[in-house]
């Protein structure tokens, strides 16, 4: 008997890097966005490269698409991300991460208020942001907003469960 193989090699955990998830809010025309972003320090066992191609395998093993397609979480029952907000945080989880953050005010208001948050997972390393270390408002916007990050990303609009839900 033969067997073929698909190309990709298993997910090492060590060569994602340290994962981490921000929570941040921004004006769309129809009212403020709760937008969630999770990506990688770049500080996986093959450097920067190693933990962008790390995270892309483990969003396509995952059946995120990277790119520009948007994915409509409450039309993916089976989606193995999930959003819960509780006590002030933004808890996201799926395979290989689980990862909770402190949601600003403004973010906890528009996520109650849509009912989702968009969440981008850049494949693109982001030394930059360490974890509980405040970011400045620019680099915010140069990493989130440089197309290169947009377009290495998975995009999802997440839909937010709470406790009681």
């Amino acid at each position: 008997m033969t067997s073929t193989s698909s190309g990709t090699s298993p997910l090492r955990v060590a060569d994602l890097g340290t994962l981490a998830v921000m929570a941040f809010s921004g004006e769309a025309p129809d009212g403020d966005m709760p937008y969630l972003l999770a990506y990688s320090l770049g500080d996986g066992a093959g450097g920067p490269e190693g933990s962008a191609a790390a995270v892309r395998q483990l969003l396509v093993d995952n059946g995120l698409p990277v790119g520009d397609t948007l994915i409509d979480g409450s039309r993916q029952p089976g989606l193995p991300l999930t959003l819960l907000v509780e006590a002030g945080q933004a808890v996201v989880s799926m395979p290989y991460l689980n990862a909770r953050c402190v949601a600003p005010r403004e973010w906890l208001a528009a996520v109650a208020e849509r009912g989702y948050a968009y969440f981008l997972f850049a494949t693109r390393a982001w030394p930059v942001a360490r974890p509980g270390k405040p970011v400045a408002p620019e680099d915010l916007t140069a990493f989130a907003g440089d197309e290169e990050t947009l377009l290495s990303a998975s995009h999802v609009l997440l839909p937010a469960r709470t406790p009681r839900a």
